[in-house]
């Protein structure tokens, strides 16, 4: 009788432990199956080239290659293409005021992914303790675009938007606003 009495024990022992113990395997399962992106834990500290739009830069200093020109991509935003006068040139001057020449230095901040299609580095670009990028989109230099799966500081730049338009900046200046958004110009004029 003993016996029977100790098994039952180990069953209704097993029956409470297996599943914690299968929720918690798959748990570690599914952790270590993300993918590692030290980029996104890691802020670079990089020196300005030259800035080429409103939404892109051109850094030295990433990676193990500090003479290495690379491309970084605002993220978050849309400003006007280069050839969309005046606001893409103005959006342009904006951000080389907001970094106050070449050879300054940035902190790139990184979030899920790091590249866009084009090879560019994705990131939030910080000089000081001002965000770029919420201040292109603040003083109306450019539109706030959320683009999976960077999200970090959306709520950030949403705000920022609506305080451009409320306040007429920029491209939601009511005297002469942009009326054809970058990526519609962009595809008019391929």
């Amino acid at each position: 009788m003993n016996l029977i009495v100790r098994m039952a024990a180990v069953v209704v022992h097993l029956r409470v432990f297996v599943p914690k113990i299968i929720i918690l395997a798959s748990f570690l399962l599914l952790v270590s199956c993300q993918s590692q992106n030290n980029s996104s834990i890691t802020p670079a500290s990089v020196k300005v080239a030259r800035v080429v739009s409103g939404q892109s830069l051109e850094v030295l200093g990433m990676e193990s290659q500090p003479n290495l020109i690379s491309q970084v991509r605002l993220i978050g935003l849309d400003a006007p293409d280069i050839r969309q006068i005046p606001w893409g040139e103005d959006a342009k001057q904006f951000v080389e005021s907001l970094i106050e020449g070449a050879n300054q230095a940035v902190n790139l901040e990184f979030d899920l992914e790091a590249k866009d299609k084009f090879n560019r580095t994705l990131a939030y670009v910080w000089k000081d303790k001002l965000l770029l990028n919420e201040e292109v989109v603040k003083q109306g230099y450019a539109l706030f675009v959320a683009r999976s799966p960077n999200h970090k500081y959306d709520q950030r730049l949403e705000h920022a938007q609506q305080w451009a338009r409320i306040m007429g900046k920029g491209i939601w200046n009511t005297d002469k606003p942009m009326r054809v958004t970058p990526g519609e110009f962009r595809r008019l004029s391929r």
